[in-house]
């Protein structure tokens, strides 16, 4: 098993090499392998959706593109010298834990600062972008667990943007929310791609994966087929997708 971080002179170039791109990847947990021999790219500058049922390996495949699951074997390349920025499931942030918005956002700079040092003046700057970005300065001092999903659910993608970094990871960033946050969010990762930021999203919303420029479809942790949602997102494609074993 190989993982690769580097900045190749084509990476830097618009048109170049993709953002990510893995061969034979297999990933799991112990006991239970989930992944199984991946070959594949996330296209940089662009949004790619990684689509399938409950079980298929979304964000076991999230997980290892952000470092916190090792493969168990293949190759994992990425074209990029900073980390990838993750934004777990609502569901995996304790709302019981006693932190304001603000203080959940500045979580983001932890990479650069560690959870023990102060934040510079840059730090507080990016932190207060990040907020104004995703339109939640006005919840700063609220508890987390007080927000409904729409604004916890930026607050967390807040937090990802705090880590500047060039590949924004996200699992399930619509699930459960009204159509105005799903929407609000769907622009703004638009204006994150133009900006030159290289997103992947782990998504159940067939309309957030047709919106996107590529899509890995996924079923047992087996790749069923990549490229443009248009030509992969089909009745037929989507019913083997999801047909019972």
């Amino acid at each position: 098993m190989k993982i690769m971080f580097k900045k190749s002179p084509a990476a830097r170039a618009e048109g170049g090499t993709p953002r990510v791109h893995f061969t034979g990847l297999c990933a799991g947990y112990p006991g239970r392998p989930v992944l199984h021999q991946l070959d594949a790219e996330i296209p940089a500058l662009a949004t790619t959706a990684l689509v399938g049922p409950n079980g298929s390996g979304k964000s076991t495949l999230l997980g290892v593109l952000a470092g916190v699951i090792q493969p168990t074997s293949g190759e994992l390349h990425h074209d990029g010298d900073r980390p990838p920025a993750f934004v777990p499931q609502r569901g995996a942030v304790g709302d019981t834990l006693p932190l304001t918005v603000r203080q959940t956002v500045e979580m983001g700079r932890w990479g650069e600062r560690g959870p023990w040092r102060r934040l510079t003046r840059q730090d507080r700057a990016t932190v207060d972008t990040a907020m104004e970005r995703l339109g939640i300065t006005d919840l700063a001092a609220r508890q987390l667990g007080e927000l409904s999903g729409g604004q916890r659910q930026r607050t967390l993608i807040a937090q990802g943007l705090a880590q500047e970094s060039d590949l924004l990871l996200l699992d399930e960033p619509t699930t459960g929310l009204d159509p105005e946050a799903r929407d609000r969010i769907a622009a703004l990762l638009t204006e994150l791609v133009a900006d030159g930021v290289t997103v992947v999203q782990a998504t159940h919303d067939l309309e957030a994966a047709r919106s996107a420029n590529a899509c890995l479809l996924l079923r047992e942790g087996h790749l069923m087929g990549q490229g443009h949602p248009e030509q992969l997102l089909t009745t037929s494609a989507l019913a083997q997708i999801w047909q019972p074993a």
